[in-house]
């Protein structure tokens, strides 16, 4: 018997009702012969109710403590849950994340896994049980509960296939991947398959159907991925790795943006390798993530250099920045869009920025940096363009 993996978001557990509807699958998949762990988000807005919880009583909450209340709403979806299976006949078990040994490292709020003993999963699973994991959570080295950050329920349950060498599917409120988000471009196409690599630009670009932790996770130990509408017979999309033919099928897969960033610039800074290299490693030490990094050619000896960071971190960058620069020197731009296309498909063909950049620049559409890898191009545009910039990109790649 094959062990299945699956995944069930908020809005699949968001209700009683829907919880019920989410028995009723699982045992229609059991009833088919598989060993199923079943990993579940909390249900509907509860995640973010804690944290208003939380804020009521103050408005900076320990991290260590803030996990372990959030950890509390994982832990009521998978022991309704399995209630519902047992209402209905079948042997099922909740476990927490300390009880199957999920290990993790790192910090609150966004730790990373190490390791899953197994043992307890297997010895459940042989005992035919359906076991029910909650998600987005760990025990780190000193016992603490953890929490593994946006996208955490999808890596516990790629780590578990991982595990466990079974498959992994991901179960949600959309029907598959998208070469564009459908809310904002009506004709974009349901994907199929899509490439590891793809998946992870899209994903760390700001499509939002997958975390990139969960399938560079995948990707690093083989496991395909499907990710699917819950309590549906429409086909969704897997991730897995592409066969050559359908690399070069077309350049450019998918487009995603993201309006989550902002543009910090730095005037007239000493063009000092050891000072911008301070710069960043101080930026990193907080856990900033700079991206988009662009630099003007040295006038005697200063230069301009500007790069994108999300905007939760602006506080906290421009407490290093001012370390560097005066505040006169430091100019922010919050009113940008990452606009990217990615595509496996870009390494063998030529001449698709070129299509891009002239299809902004005959539709008047400003490109403040861009950015590129072998798969991607990255621009940040304005955000008021962004719509448009969508539409244009996706009719000329057939999107």
């Amino acid at each position: 018997m094959a062990v299945v993996v699956q995944k069930y978001g908020g809005s699949s557990v968001g209700t009683v009702e829907k919880i019920k509807n989410v028995a009723e699958t699982i045992i229609k998949r059991k009833n088919k012969g598989d060993d199923l762990v079943v990993v579940v988000s909390a249900m509907g807005d509860t995640t973010d109710d804690l944290i208003g919880l939380a804020k009521k009583i103050t408005d900076n909450p320990d991290k260590r403590e803030l996990d372990v209340l959030l950890s509390t709403g994982e832990m009521i979806s998978s022991a309704l849950l399995a209630m519902a299976l047992k209402d209905s006949g079948y042997d099922a078990v909740s476990y927490t994340a300390y009880q199957i040994g999920i290990r993790t490292s790192g910090q609150y709020g966004k730790s990373l896994i190490e390791d899953i003993d197994g043992n307890h999963l297997k010895e459940s699973l042989e005992e035919g049980k359906i076991v029910i994991v909650a998600g987005f959570q760990g025990i780190n080295e000193e016992g603490d509960i953890t929490t593994l950050g946006r996208g955490g329920s999808d890596t516990t349950a790629v780590a578990i296939a991982v595990k466990l060498q079974g498959v992994c599917e991901i179960y949600t409120d959309v029907d598959g991947i998208y070469s564009v988000d459908p809310r904002k471009y009506s004709k974009a196409k349901r994907l199929s398959e899509i490439d590891y690599e793809e998946m992870l630009e899209l994903a760390s670009l700001g499509a939002q159907v997958m975390h990139s932790r969960s399938v560079e996770l995948g990707q690093k130990y083989g496991i395909p991925i499907y990710v699917g509408l819950s309590n549906s017979e429409t086909c969704g999309t897997v991730i897995k790795e592409v066969t050559n033919m359908n690399m070069e099928s077309k350049p450019v897969t998918g487009l995603a943006t993201s309006d989550e960033d902002v543009a910090v610039t730095i005037r007239d800074i000493s063009n000092d390798t050891n000072v911008l290299s301070n710069l960043f490693e101080a930026m990193a030490s907080r856990r900033i993530n700079v991206d988009m990094i662009s630099q003007t050619a040295p006038v005697e000896g200063r230069v301009n250099i500007s790069f994108t960071i999300p905007k939760d971190d602006l506080k906290e960058c421009l407490s290093v920045i001012r370390t560097y620069a005066s505040k006169n020197s430091i100019n922010i731009d919050e009113e940008i869009t990452k606009f990217s296309i990615v595509g496996i498909g870009m390494k063998t063909t030529s001449g698709v920025a070129a299509k891009m950049f002239r299809l902004f620049s005959s539709n008047n559409i400003e490109v403040k940096m861009i950015t590129t890898s072998e798969i991607r191009i990255t621009c940040a545009i304005r955000q008021e363009d962004k719509l448009k910039a969508i539409n244009l990109v996706a009719e000329e790649f057939k999107l």
